[in-house]
């Protein structure tokens, strides 16, 4: 049966709450906060991720910041809050756009008296948004298809990545709606299962056939036509469309190069960052090893075990045959240089 009950994060009496995503698919704990320290602590922790969402989140938790100070500390309290912020993840390009966002709207109006109310209004535009953002993606990459199709997804691109439906699950919600999409398969996304807690749990959740499968299972599934396209989104893109994207979506878009299955990624123009040429400018983030020798906190390998840990990798553009976004599907060659 379809639900749709669940919700990433919403700002009410002035305080955040969001849904922390450690805990899924087994549990729906829900915190509510307006302590940016509790708020930055979520996004390093990934109780909130997805590049979009995490750039909402922290605008929240910035404005929040300066909610009871006074006029004496708020300048040193917002910039500490910034700076904490700023630091607590360092490959998704919508983290640090938004918190310049609100930075850029604090000094211009920090001498107002209702500035706190500003930098709130500010946050839930970003969150407004978001949510438009993807509307129009899902809408958009409707023209992708070219008949029923069978997808295969990887980590989570829905609405507990971004404010809205999502990104590259906002083209398959839309494709399902509109019949387009008669099944999905999502890759569990080692080393965190974010295919299988999250991705899994929203395609139950809006009613859309699924099978989970291990990472290294999707080169079968091509080598035996059962996929029509693959499609995920992405955390930071250049200005040529190297694309960074969870840890093994470079896999799959080399598999689908050599089977010859279009690859395509959704994302918002946010997430386009104008000031770097290629994916070798692109930050990775590097992640603790006890996510690879633990699992939900129960230690499968020894900790004298060294283990490689990149939490993200890049797509070289040529092989992304299209990159969806809520002002057009632009293919290869990219340039976003507007």
């Amino acid at each position: 049966m379809k639900k749709t009950d669940y919700f990433s994060l919403k700002f009410e009496n002035d305080k955040l709450i969001f849904l922390d995503q450690t805990k899924l698919p087994l549990e729906e704990v829900y915190v509510e906060t307006d302590n940016y320290e509790r708020i930055a602590e979520a996004i390093e922790k990934l109780e909130v991720r997805g590049a979009p969402l995490i750039g909402v989140c922290a605008a929240y938790g910035l404005a929040l910041s300066i909610k009871n100070t006074s006029n004496a500390v708020r300048d040193s309290t917002f910039n500490n809050a910034f700076n904490r912020l700023f630091q607590t993840r360092p490959t998704a390009v919508n983290l640090f756009s938004a918190l310049n966002d609100i930075k850029s709207v604090y000094e211009t109006g920090k001498n107002l008296t209702n500035i706190y109310s500003v930098l709130i209004s500010r946050a839930e535009q970003l969150h407004k948004d978001d949510a438009e953002y993807c509307r129009k993606i899902g809408q958009n990459g409707l023209r992708i298809f070219r008949k029923k199709s069978t997808i295969l997804t990887h980590c989570n691109t829905g609405k507990l990545a971004t404010a809205g439906d999502g990104t590259a699950f906002s083209v398959i919600k839309a494709g399902f709606e509109k019949g387009l999409v008669s099944y999905v398969y999502a890759d569990e996304t080692r080393p965190l299962f974010q295919g299988l807690r999250l991705t899994s749990f929203e395609l139950g959740h809006n009613g859309i056939p699924f099978s989970v499968l291990s990472d290294s299972m999707a080169a079968t599934l091509m080598k035996d036509k059962k996929i029509d396209f693959v499609i995920t989104g992405a955390d930071r893109i250049a200005l040529n469309g190297d694309s960074a994207n969870k840890i093994g979506t470079y896999n799959l878009a080399v598999l689908c190069n050599f089977h010859d299955i279009p690859f395509y990624i959704a994302a918002p123009t946010t997430t386009i960052d104008r000031k770097i040429a290629s994916g070798e400018e692109i930050n990775i983030e590097f992640r603790n090893k006890n996510e690879i020798l633990a699992v939900s906190g129960l230690q499968i390998a020894p900790n004298s075990y060294e283990a490689y840990t990149p939490a993200f990798d890049v797509t070289p553009a040529h092989l992304i045959r299209g990159i969806i976004t809520e002002e057009d599907v632009f293919t290869f060659p990219y340039n976003f240089m507007k």
